[in-house]
């Protein structure tokens, strides 16, 4: 049961491995089909040296067999045939250490009188791709075209240029020269990749320039509108306050009775007032 992390462990870091250490398999001369004898040279183009890159293939008779073991000379990341047979064609790539992968190239060599040199590599669409059918002694023969088993046309010179590719130019390539034959190939067309602009900002560009200074005319009209913006709002504010404390003080006043001592005439009054009653009272009693 301890052993099952660090399995995983090392599982994950040879994921990773494989997905961060690249190589880029080349190959010069760079065409798929070549005749018997010729030498080529395939290279690793790799982005981690320390990552080993090494040359293998598979043909008819051998699997996964790396160079150097019984077939090329390696140099580093390189490997070199200095005469190639037929049964040398096959699917080569590059591998590391770890069991990273690079692209694959299939070279077919033959020992016939024709062949089609068409890219080792896929294109990309919107580019320009030239098929060249050759013998061994010449290159500029009248030779017809043909892809998935159609003729597409007869060219003079013994060349065709595909215009633009897209998608649609994928296929399997051939070539007639008299009679003779080309092995077949296959043009890989790829999309091109997309590339994300940088989003444009609209806001205005931020000036690091400090503000100009105001001279002193400036500052007196910018303190003179300020009072005028201010003062009557500190008056109306100041009438407001007195208001409203003269308006509570005033129902607050306290009520007083102020008695005041009777005058002669109002203390005749009361006297003939008591002499009347005292009147009435008497005839009424009578």
């Amino acid at each position: 049961m301890e052993e099952a992390p660090l399995l995983w462990l090392l599982f994950l870091t040879s994921l990773l491995s494989c997905t961060t250490n690249q190589a880029r398999l080349t190959l010069s001369p760079r065409s798929s089909q070549m005749f018997e004898g010729q030498s080529v040279s395939l290279s690793c183009e790799e982005d981690d040296v320390s990552a080993g890159w090494t040359l293998r293939r598979n043909i008819t008779d051998e699997t996964r067999t790396q160079c150097g073991a019984g077939w090329g000379k390696p140099a580093g990341s390189s490997c070199s045939i200095s005469y190639m047979f037929a049964w040398h064609s096959g699917v080569y790539w590059c591998e590391s250490r770890e069991g990273a992968t690079s692209n694959t190239i299939t070279i077919t060599v033959t020992d016939g009188p024709v062949i089609l040199q068409s890219p080792v590599l896929p294109v990309m669409e919107g580019d320009d791709v030239t098929l060249l059918c050759r013998t061994k002694t010449s290159s500029s023969l009248p030779a017809d075209f043909y892809k998935d088993g159609a003729l597409i046309r007869t060219e003079p010179a013994g060349h065709m240029t595909l215009h633009h590719v897209s998608s649609s130019d994928e296929g399997l390539y051939k070539c007639l020269i008299s009679s003779d034959e080309s092995p077949p190939s296959w043009l890989t067309v790829t999309g091109k990749p997309t590339i994300m602009a940088p989003p444009t900002s609209t806001a205005p560009p931020t000036s690091t320039a400090p503000p100009p200074a105001l001279d002193p005319l400036h500052l007196v009209i910018r303190l003179v509108c300020h009072l005028v913006v201010f003062c009557p709002y500190c008056i109306s504010t100041f009438i407001m306050v007195s208001l409203y404390r003269h308006r509570n003080t005033g129902s607050e006043l306290p009520v007083s009775v102020v008695m005041t001592p009777p005058t002669q005439a109002e203390e005749g009054l009361d006297d003939d007032y008591g002499d009347v009653i005292s009147a009435v009272t008497t005839e009424h009693q009578f």
